[in-house]
């Protein structure tokens, strides 16, 4: 607990000497690869208006007794279509778990909607589970008191032998401006809820009682002038935070153009 707290004053104390910097468009790799917030897609693509093909790298560590390790990358391909990939090394032997991932963005304005698919290779505890959802994901801005925002909303389905079948997916989120006059655009509060994660089997971010509500800061350095051209952001997370078995996840996102 003593070290969660410790990194999460870092990372408050690293935003606030960033305040000189002015921000620029923000979007972030959700714990399976996507883009997206949390633990949940986005109705958007990494790069659909910059680059016909974009590439981006993440990693999330959720901490708790133990700590998972979440490496993920994904293609945007001619600003309509991503592709991504994470692989969940859970805690002990054979909890390796990999989740596959497509998005088409559809061609609408104003509002961002997108489909998705997932395909989740699971192994925890010794079973070899695989779950399939699929799901639409709209993405519109807005105004929360005066801060610009972004709010999603998901509905899907999930098939698989540990989903009842009767079961639908619904989330929830938001990816606020938090106070832009006073950090200059470039700290964002993320939040999510959802009645799914990010795998069947996800860790910390654990839907499957009371459904997960996700937390935390997004710290936007894609404004330093050394990386204008690129994406770049700091994630610090609660996962689960209503519940008695909350974590705590730290991330880091990359992304690049490449053509």
């Amino acid at each position: 607990m003593k070290t969660k707290k410790i990194l999460i004053v870092f990372l408050l104390v690293t935003g606030l000497a960033l305040t000189a910097l002015s921000a620029q468009s923000l979007k972030g790799m959700s714990f399976n690869g996507a883009t997206g917030l949390i633990a949940i897609p986005s109705g958007q693509i990494g790069w659909e208006r910059t680059a016909n093909i974009g590439f981006d790298v993440g990693y999330h560590a959720i901490i708790d007794d133990e700590t998972a390790h979440l490496p993920k990358a994904s293609v945007s391909l001619f600003k309509l279509a991503e592709i991504s990939f994470v692989y969940d090394t859970q805690f002990g032997n054979d909890n390796e778990d990999i989740v596959l991932g497509g998005k088409l963005q559809l061609p609408t304005t104003g509002t961002f909607v997108a489909i998705g698919v997932n395909f989740q290779m699971l192994k925890q505890g010794g079973n070899n589970d695989n779950v399939t959802q699929i799901y639409l994901a709209a993405t519109y801005p807005g105004n929360f008191f005066g801060m610009p925002s972004m709010t999603t909303v998901v509905v899907g389905k999930s098939f698989g032998d540990p989903i009842p079948k009767s079961d639908i997916d619904f989330g929830m989120g938001f990816d606020l401006l938090l106070f832009p006059k006073i950090f200059q655009n470039y700290i964002h509060w993320v939040t999510d809820f959802a009645n799914f994660s990010y795998s069947a089997q996800a860790v910390g971010a654990n839907a499957a009682q009371r459904g997960t509500f996700n937390t935390g800061i997004r710290i936007d350095l894609g404004s330093i002038p050394a990386f204008r051209k690129y994406k770049f952001v700091i994630d610090a997370i609660l996962t689960d935070a209503m519940d008695d078995n909350r974590a705590f996840a730290l991330g880091v996102a990359f992304g690049a153009p490449l053509q």
